[in-house]
């Protein structure tokens, strides 16, 4: 079905919105909200409705409502306070009020196919989760190892960096002696994850690892032990630990893999991998390996969300260290992390990363909105939760900010990333005035990594807002080493404030520790 309203064609069929016969981009989701509102505008459209339809029932924040409402509204030169064409109904929800006409789309004879582009999909990883076994001696207790067995399956289901063989095939296993190689050979996977669960009185220990089925090797283990004060509790708790210890396993046992290959041999998973590798180092050098690798990629297949998410991420990572100019590679950035959440607007990684793209380009709202949409996605995503914990503080909600880098932490607790999530919790002290948690934070960021300049930029604001001119003068010392371009004018153009108080103090800071 097509829909006509002003000089707007809006066509269901297609996917596509022009305005006066010229393309308007939308992401994949904006899109089904407007159609959904313009096929919808007999009546009033309620939050409860727009969640159920266009995020299938899951839970999502009012800023991510809200700011799928205001693209669509930019989308057709709309606004909230006009509201000539989607209106807010206080209390009731939304209705497109436009003036619509309706048009059957006309058939066009089928296209030649297309050539299939070059995503060398057989050598992407799968990964098997196996029942774990009950230790306890009580078949009773098998449905604890279960549950534990099926919720590592579906949050790692949400990773989507690789595929996860369903429940009914990887179960048919339970109970049975089949070498895990054979599994492997059956299944078609290439890493398969088994554990044990042993219950004592109110006491639990489980194990788990992570396995590479073609050389027979363990990757990771681990061992959990806890009290039962709350079953359900305990297995949330110990999922989420697991899930979000395997994906970097997999990501560096990838990495080694395309490492042995041949350079004229690697195609885009492989460069996707070495990447990943130089982008968690967060150095200036391999920053710069990780983007030209990324580009590589993306130059054999146009269309790789996560090597487009990535190259976004990248991009604004370097901007916020310092290594790279904003006005240079946003642009870049944000076509790439839209090209990323077209490809799948499912992917966790796509939203991260325009959400990066949205924060260091001073567009607070939808930064958060895009966060927590990542997050919604997947729960165990740490480095966005980083990344929210980040813009939170900027937004001037620290308390908050804190908490989101507190759980990224837990989440992650060998993070590569970890320094950065501290820095990060040490500004949201910062912004609080609690300057004395600010440095003990900074310390502990630079005690994991010792050349990152956010710790350091902490570190210097927080002594001299106290008046300790020797550790700020150190600080200062390691900032301009790290960032030899840091400036009172760069703090005041280059990070995204949302309030010029929280600037101001900031660069108050600056000034005490004697930066000019």
């Amino acid at each position: 079905m097509r829909f006509r309203f002003e000089n707007n064609v809006l066509d269901g069929d297609l996917r596509e919105l022009t305005c006066s016969g010229a393309a308007v981009p939308l992401q994949p989701q904006v899109f089904d909200l407007l159609l959904y509102l313009v096929a919808q505008r007999a009546r009033v459209v309620s939050k409860d409705d727009l969640i159920s339809e266009i995020w299938s029932d899951r839970i999502i924040s009012d800023s991510a409502l809200n700011s799928r409402i205001n693209a669509a509204r930019k989308a057709l030169g709309d606004d909230g306070a006009s509201q000539r064409l989607i209106k807010t109904i206080p209390r009731k929800g939304f209705r497109f009020v436009g003036e619509v006409r309706e048009e059957v789309a006309v058939a066009t004879a089928p296209a030649e196919p297309a050539a299939a582009l070059p995503r060398a999909l057989a050598d992407r990883p799968a990964v098997a989760v196996l029942a774990f076994e009950n230790m306890s001696g009580d078949p009773a207790q098998d449905y604890f190892g279960d549950g534990i067995s099926e919720d590592i399956l579906t949050a790692l289901s949400k990773q989507r960096w690789f595929m996860v063989i369903a429940r009914n095939s990887s179960f048919t296993y339970k109970g049975r002696a089949v070498h895990i190689r054979q599994i492997a050979e059956e299944l078609g996977v290439r890493y398969v994850v088994e554990g044990s669960v042993r219950k004592s009185d109110n006491r639990v220990r489980i194990t788990a690892q992570l396995n590479d089925a073609t050389t027979g090797s363990h990757l990771w283990a681990e061992r959990y032990d806890r009290e039962l004060i709350d079953v359900f509790a305990v297995q949330d708790d110990i999922t989420n630990a697991i899930a979000a210890a395997i994906e970097p396993q997999i990501h560096a046992a990838e990495n080694f893999r395309a490492h042995r290959k041949p350079p004229a041999s690697l195609d885009a998973w492989d460069l996707l991998m070495r990447a990943l590798s130089h982008y968690w180092r967060v150095t200036r050098r391999d920053h710069e390996t990780a983007r030209a690798l990324l580009e590589r990629a993306v130059g054999i297949d146009p269309n790789y969300g996560q090597a487009l998410s990535v190259l976004a991420a990248n991009h604004m990572f370097g901007v916020h260290l310092g290594w790279a100019e904003l006005a240079v590679v946003a642009p870049v950035a944000e076509a790439a992390a839209l090209a990323a959440v077209r490809c799948d607007h499912e992917d966790a990684w796509a939203h991260a990363a325009l959400g990066s793209v949205y924060f260091s380009t001073r567009r607070l709202a939808d930064a958060l909105s895009e966060f927590e949409q990542a997050l919604a996605l997947n729960p165990n995503f740490s480095l966005a939760q980083g990344y929210y914990a980040l813009a939170l503080s900027y937004a001037g909600r620290p308390k908050d900010s804190f908490e989101a880098a507190q759980r990224a932490m837990r989440l992650s607790p060998r993070d590569p990333s970890l320094a950065i999530y501290h820095g990060i919790a040490g500004y949201a002290r910062f912004t609080e005035r609690r300057y004395g948690e600010a440095i003990a934070l900074a310390r502990e960021a630079i005690r994991h990594r010792g050349d990152l300049t956010g710790a350091y930029r902490v570190l210097a604001v927080s002594a001299g807002m106290i008046g300790d001119g020797v550790l700020a003068e150190m600080a200062l010392g390691e900032l301009r080493r790290t960032q030899p371009n840091i400036s009172l004018h760069w703090i005041a153009t280059q990070l995204p404030w949302a309030n010029g108080a929280d600037r101001e103090h900031y660069l108050e800071g600056f000034r005490r520790a004697g930066l000019r």
